[in-house]
Formats: C-alpha cells, sequence, structure tokens
C-alpha cells in the first residue's frame, strides 16, 4: 500500500514514458470495441489460446509445469488429474475464466483476493488463507548461496496492509488522483510487496492485474495472454520489482521501473490484439461479418440505425447492400420506406 499512499499524497508528475504508454493504451482502447465486434469465431479462437497460454506461462514463471500432451485436455475437458502441478494449472484456468465472465462485475476486494488464492492453489490447506509465518522473498544462486531479496510485510500486519491497500485502490478510482491504468500497476507492485500468502503470490498478482485492467476498460487480456508476455519478458520483472521494492517500507522507493513495466506488457498485448485481429479498415468480408453479428443481435424490429450502432466503422451502403440480400433470401422484411423504416427478422 505504500505506492498506493504515495500517489495520494501528493500526485505526481508522470513521467515521459509512462505518458506514452498512456497515449498508446487510450488509442488502443478506442478501437477494442470495433475490434471485438468484427470477427466472433476469430475472437473465439483467440480466447482458447489465450486461456491455454495463460495458465500454461503463469504457473511456469513460478516452476510449476505439466506435460504438454495434456494441455489442452486439462483447460478444456474434466481429466482425473494427476499430480499438484495439474490441479495447481486447473486451478489457475477457473481463476482466469471468473475474470472473462464476471469482468467488471468483480469487485477488487479482500474477499476477491482470496477466492483467487483459493482457485488457483487448489485444495492445499492454507488456500484462500493469509499466512500466518513471516515470509521472505529470497534469491538463489547457482552455486548455493542464497540472500534476501525482499523482506515482506509481516504476517501479523499482513491483514491490516490488504485493508489499506484496497481501500486506497477504492479512493483513487472514486477520487481519480491518477490516470487509473497507472492505479492498477500500483496495486499490483504494492501486493507483490505485502506478499500476503505463503506461497502463489505472483500468480495471484498476475490475476489482480488481469481483472484491474478489466476495471480500467483494457480487455485486451481476454485475447492475448498477459502472463506469456510476462514471461517472455521474466528477467526484466524481477530487475523493475527488485528496483522499485528498494525502500518500499519506508515509502522513499521508487515505483517507476516496475508501473512502466505493467504498462509495457498493456501495451504489448494491445499491439498483437490489433494485430491478430485486423486492421482498423477490416476487410470487406470481416464488415460483412460484423453487420450479420448486429442483425442477429437485434431482438424484435430494428432500424438501419440500430445496426449501424452495432458495427461502428462499417459504411451505410455496405448495410442497406447486406439487408437487401437477406431481404431476398426471405430472412428478414421490410415494414416501411424511407430512412426510418423498421425491419424485422422472418423466424422459420
Amino acid at each position: 500500500m505504500m505506492t498506493l499512499r504515495q500517489l495520494a499524497a501528493v500526485p505526481p508528475s508522470i513521467p515521459t514514458r509512462t505518458s506514452w504508454y498512456l497515449a498508446d493504451l487510450a488509442e488502443a482502447r478506442g478501437k477494442q470495441e470495433l475490434f471485438t465486434r468484427q470477427s466472433p469465431q476469430k475472437l473465439k479462437v483467440l480466447r482458447e489460446h489465450a486461456l491455454v497460454e495463460s495458465a500454461i506461462s503463469s504457473n511456469r514463471i513460478e516452476g510449476v509445469e505439466v506435460d504438454k500432451s495434456r494441455i489442452g485436455t486439462l483447460i478444456f475437458g474434466k481429466p482425473a488429474l494427476r499430480d499438484r502441478d495439474e490441479e495447481e494449472v486447473r486451478g489457475y484456468r477457473d481463476a482466469l475464466k471468473l475474470i472473462h465472465e464476471r469482468g467488471t462485475a468483480l469487485p477488487i476486494s479482500e474477499a476477491t483476493i482470496k477466492r483467487l488464492h483459493k482457485l488457483c492453489r487448489g485444495e492445499i490447506w492454507d488456500a484462500g488463507a493469509y499466512k500466518e509465518k513471516d515470509v521472505d522473498i529470497i534469491q538463489t544462486y547457482a552455486d548455493g548461496r542464497s540472500r534476501v531479496r525482499f523482506k515482506t510485510v509481516s504476517a501479523q500486519q499482513t491483514p491490516q496492509a490488504m485493508t489499506e491497500m484496497v481501500e486506497l485502490w477504492n479512493r483513487g478510482e472514486s477520487e481519480k488522483w491518477i490516470h487509473p491504468l497507472v492505479l492498477a500497476a500500483a496495486l499490483n507492485l504494492d501486493f507483490l510487496c505485502i506478499h500476503p500468502f505463503r506461497d502463489g503470490n505472483g500468480r495471484v498478482s498476475r490475476l489482480l492485474f488481469l481483472l484491474a485492467s478489466y476495471h480500467c476498460g483494457i480487455e485486451a487480456g481476454r485475447y492475448v495472454s498477459l502472463e506469456r508476455i510476462i514471461e517472455d519478458n521474466k528477467e526484466r520483472y524481477y530487475e523493475v520489482l527488485e528496483q522499485s521494492s528498494a525502500r518500499w517500507h519506508e515509502g522513499k522507493h521508487d515505483p517507476w521501473p516496475t508501473l512502466n513495466f505493467l504498462l509495457f506488457i498493456l501495451t504489448q498485448a494491445c499491439k498483437e490484439f490489433e494485430q491478430r485481429v485486423g486492421q482498423l479498415k477490416s476487410p470487406r468480408g470481416e464488415k460483412t461479418e460484423a453487420v450479420l453479428a448486429a442483425i442477429e443481435r437485434q431482438i424484435s424490429t430494428f432500424r438501419v440505425a440500430d445496426v449501424q450502432a452495432g458495427c461502428p466503422g462499417v459504411g451505410l451502403d455496405l448495410i442497406r447492400q447486406i439487408l437487401a440480400r437477406l431481404q431476398k433470401e426471405k430472412k428478414i422484411k421490410s415494414l416501411g420506406t424511407g430512412r426510418g423504416a423498421k425491419w424485422e427478422k422472418i423466424i422459420n
């Protein structure tokens, strides 16, 4: 909560690099709705691929790996689990599904954080419970030497620190004393420094960042694995965490290395999403698919304007061509003439 305290006490000047990331993310958010309406089938494939990558990468960062031949079955099937590693991968999948299904309806609260921990840790005895003993972050070298890389918040102080962290997040959201994406990154850094659980903190931090990005209006993590991008930059991930955690307990730390790294991760996810779905000016086939999907979503009678609102970026001429074709195929019928004419789907 020391990062959130810093931001709440004296709203900082945003570093130039941070401003660049925020500008890129604002543009990506503007395109997001158009992309998610363009190609439903392509998006379904992306969602499934991201689910697999996220569950595998986030656990692999922590040294948890499973047989590659079992991955598809673990994520999409219901096999008998062979070992503890498979249980943790399956549990992470369940936590991801909860976030993707609930989105912003799932609050960032202590109850939610404990629930995410319980899901991704499975049946282990302390799943969903704060640590009972102090746990420091230890770095072990190849020659067997080790050192304390960071002293986390004590077990005794953890409940109070977590309560304050969540309260500051909620205040920041409502009072808007910093950009919400910076707030989301700060929440993640503070969570990792508190280190509230005996084990599984890294995985929960990544789930929490995904959930916070939903609260900030960025949903690229539904289609592109944030965890896989973090894994691809794992060395930098550990490096910035060490930089930003120095003097964290006194509130005199520099949070920006970690905050910028997390904003970079989101930016990369948004870029990948755009590349995979296609450019803003989509091919005619994808625009046709977007119009057909918009018509399918209409519940009762509808106007051309209703369809146009459902597929922004698609020209009026194409919409009218598709309506004329569907009318010829006797899938819809016109209930009038002129610009305000209503249309109705024909149920066979």
